[in-house]
């Protein structure tokens, strides 16, 4: 069973002044099969640890570890990462000029599975998860996210989770800019690739609105750059009433 374990992680940025620490002290353990909302308010560095743990080189780790199956994970380029079985679903996907969505999902697939597909089971294979994701065809010959809506890129991110088969699926933030049909349809791909039980999830959201298409096992709620309080769905339902003000109060957080 694939395991991701975050020891007390402290990550930093550079700032006007020096660096910045962000997150102070993180400590989470995701299995495979698992699905773990984090949630809180902006700027309480959810979005940190997904990079972070993707190798982003903007987020420099001063302390603590990161290991998946006990391999040292910040040891790793981030290509090894995503070999290794981490993706990562970008809140705001970049776009890539020049490389068609097919071209990219194949060579992904090929440094993934270690060969390349067969090209007849994966057009087909290809094919089926667009249909699902109501993705149109045409998209495999355009530039990847060039031009793409905001729901566009978030269903070809789900494209992507859905084709590679990660061990680990961080996912920042998915929600953010959907609308209610979009929002349905990248919900059903998340639970396709849940539903396989080989794939841990850790979801990142502000909201709950997700969460009534999601079930997740585990609700982490993040302050101050730590996790200040952990629970079951029920947890999310006390956050949509109440808020985030009792737990950022109790991390001593001044609200922006």
């Amino acid at each position: 069973m694939a395991t991701l374990e975050i020891r007390d992680l402290h990550v930093s940025v550079e700032a006007e002044g020096g660096p910045k620490e962000i997150l102070r002290g993180v400590d989470l353990t995701v299995k495979q099969g698992e699905t773990h909302a984090v949630m809180g308010p902006n700027g309480s560095g959810k979005s940190t640890l997904a990079y972070s743990i993707a190798g982003h080189p903007k987020y420099r780790v001063t302390s603590g570890q990161v290991l998946l199956d006990g391999e040292d994970v910040l040891s790793m380029t981030v290509d090894e990462r995503a070999r290794a079985g981490i993706f990562l679903a970008m809140q705001y996907p970049v776009e890539v000029p020049g490389v068609s969505v097919s071209n990219f999902l194949r060579t992904a697939a090929t440094a993934i599975r270690g060969e390349a597909p067969k090209l007849r089971t994966w057009v087909k294979e290809v094919n089926e998860v667009m249909t699902r994701l109501q993705v149109d065809p045409a998209f495999s010959e355009r530039s990847v996210n060039e031009g793409f809506s905001g729901g566009e890129k978030k269903r070809h991110e789900i494209l992507q989770l859905e084709l590679l088969r990660p061990k680990i699926a961080l996912l920042d933030e998915t929600d953010s800019g959907l609308d209610v049909d979009a929002l349905r349809i990248v919900s059903e791909g998340i639970n396709r690739v849940r539903a396989t039980g080989q794939v841990g999830t850790l979801l990142i959201t502000h909201y709950t609105r997700i969460l009534r298409y999601i079930q997740p096992d585990f609700v982490h709620v993040f302050a101050g750059g730590r996790i200040v309080e952990s629970g079951g769905a029920e947890l999310a339902e006390q956050l949509e009433s109440g808020g985030y003000e009792t737990y950022t109060e109790a991390a001593g957080v001044v609200p922006r």
